[in-house]
């Protein structure tokens, strides 16, 4: 038995690749000029190619995550830790904050009040 959504969008096989592949030419492209437009004048920096500038657009979306489609779940995280945070008592957030601090680098935990710089 055939799917019938693929028999009716046969031309979706198509284009999708052409569509991906000017998506990416068009960024490329675009990197490239700002990238030669403005770091060259601003900082000394050479100008790039256009398969330097596709390196890039590869480089910082294994650093920083999504170039456009769905992104990540940071909003769920958060939502999630903030409930999480709004149901402890005071005693558990204490324990929690010192043991936070203690983790990062040592630090002991501030005192309950807060100082204002002078």
């Amino acid at each position: 038995m055939e799917n019938t959504w693929v028999k009716r969008n046969k031309w979706i096989f198509f284009v999708a690749p052409l569509a991906i592949a000017l998506f990416v030419a068009l960024f490329g492209e675009l990197v490239m000029h700002l990238w030669n437009w403005l770091l060259p004048t601003l900082f000394g920096w050479r100008q790039i190619s256009f398969w330097q500038a596709l390196g890039l657009l590869v480089l910082c979306r294994i650093l920083f995550g999504s170039i456009g489609g769905r992104g990540s779940d940071r909003g769920k995280t958060r939502r999630a830790l903030r409930d999480r945070w709004e149901g402890m008592t005071p005693e558990e957030r204490g324990k929690f904050r010192q043991n936070l601090y203690t983790r990062c680098g040592g630090v002991e935990a501030p005192t309950g009040g807060t100082k204002e710089p002078a």
